[in-house]
């Protein structure tokens, strides 16, 4: 734990970049772009009238980055302002960066009418680089860079979160080709929306029920319930944070990382909180990989206190990861019943994957 060191940068195409490191650092003023020239694009949004709720159109995404050859990495540290990268050299430990093709922006035109209600895809779209290392992943890395991660996570829901057009900050991590990859560089993303998603409006809700009706949060009383329960299910237990495959876990070896206490969000979080959250982060992610011995596909998504200007004393953060092995060297697709209806069928059930995890063997510092 320690102070967090920020600088932030303009690309030549206009996009913000905002480098991090826990010691003092000069950022200098090379911040490179693949292009000169912003990508023009003009996403928006349309409602979907039997759902209830928005789909985001972005056609200029179509002709984003989709895996290059092995030997090109566009994230490779270099001082030749041609060359095709997104961050700078120095000492910096994580960056972060406006996305070249963007699903959200601050600016993003006019949306076309149709015969449903239309609005612009004002919000952010963010890589965020964990290390300057393309061979590593966010499991691989020391505890001392996870922290800061974690520390970074926070500070880009704050920055966000204080929009007047974001209403909902996303940090999430796809990891792997099974799950949609499109570059192997140990990266993850955050959305800023300016709507409450359907699935975290969702949770909320219910969210909001449970402490309307018993005045206390409903995930922070199931995280006491799971540990009651002779811990059968929990992967991590530490001072601040639970690990475990949840009771009602929809993926096989679906896992969820959670404070003990009931904070809305990372930044809400104490530095002793988002150390152990760190720690927890890494003890899953390693068992995962240690699961098959091999590196595991999965998707890492927040769910946080929205930043709607409203309160929000439901709100309890947490992180969900939704696998994509069913089974070893099965790849688990969603299929009718899932996709058409909206009802999970898992065919391990999570006291037998959170067995399985737990005698995963794993070395932290």
């Amino acid at each position: 734990m320690g102070p967090v060191f920020k600088a932030q940068l303009v690309k030549p195409d206009g996009r913000a970049l905002w480098l991090y490191a826990r010691a003092p650092f000069e950022a200098g003023s090379f911040a490179p772009s693949p292009s000169a020239q912003r990508v023009a694009g003009n996403s928006h949004l349309r409602w979907h009238p039997l759902r209830g709720e928005w789909i985001a159109y972005a056609s200029h995404r179509q002709h984003r980055t989709f895996l290059p050859p092995p030997e090109w990495n566009p994230l490779a540290v270099t001082v030749d302002p041609a060359a095709p990268t997104e961050v700078p050299p120095g000492p910096w430990e994580v960056a972060v960066f406006e996305n070249m093709f963007p699903t959200l922006s601050a600016s993003p035109g006019d949306p076309p009418r149709t015969i449903v209600e239309t609005r612009p895809g004002v919000g952010s779209c963010e890589v965020v680089v964990f290390t300057q290392d393309p061979g590593a992943s966010l499991g691989r890395l020391d505890l001392d860079r996870l922290s800061l991660i974690v520390d970074v996570w926070a500070d880009r829901y704050t920055d966000l979160g204080a929009r007047d057009d974001v209403a909902y900050v996303f940090p999430f991590e796809n990891r792997g080709v099974e799950v949609g990859v499109t570059l192997h560089h140990p990266h993850g993303q955050i959305y800023a929306y300016p709507f409450v998603p359907p699935v975290a409006a969702r949770e909320l809700s219910q969210q909001k029920q449970y402490f309307d009706e018993h005045g206390s949060g409903l995930i922070e009383d199931l995280l006491r319930r799971e540990i009651d329960d002779d811990t059968r299910r929990v992967v991590y237990r530490g001072e601040h944070v639970i690990a475990l495959v949840p009771v009602c876990a929809r993926y096989p070896y679906e896992v969820w990382i959670a404070p003990l206490r009931a904070a809305p969000s990372l930044e809400a979080l104490t530095a002793f909180e988002r150390r152990d959250f760190a720690r927890a982060l890494k003890t899953v992610l390693l068992k995962y990989d240690g699961l098959w011995q091999k590196p595991f596909p999965y998707i890492m998504a927040f769910h946080q206190a929205p930043t709607d200007g409203q309160p929000h004393p439901e709100a309890h953060v947490h992180v969900e990861f939704y696998p994509a092995y069913r089974m070893p060297n099965r790849l688990k697709y969603l299929a009718g019943s899932e996709s058409g209806a909206g009802v999970f069928t898992a065919d391990t059930l999570p006291e037998d994957a959170a067995a399985q995890l737990r005698a995963v063997e794993v070395q932290i510092a």
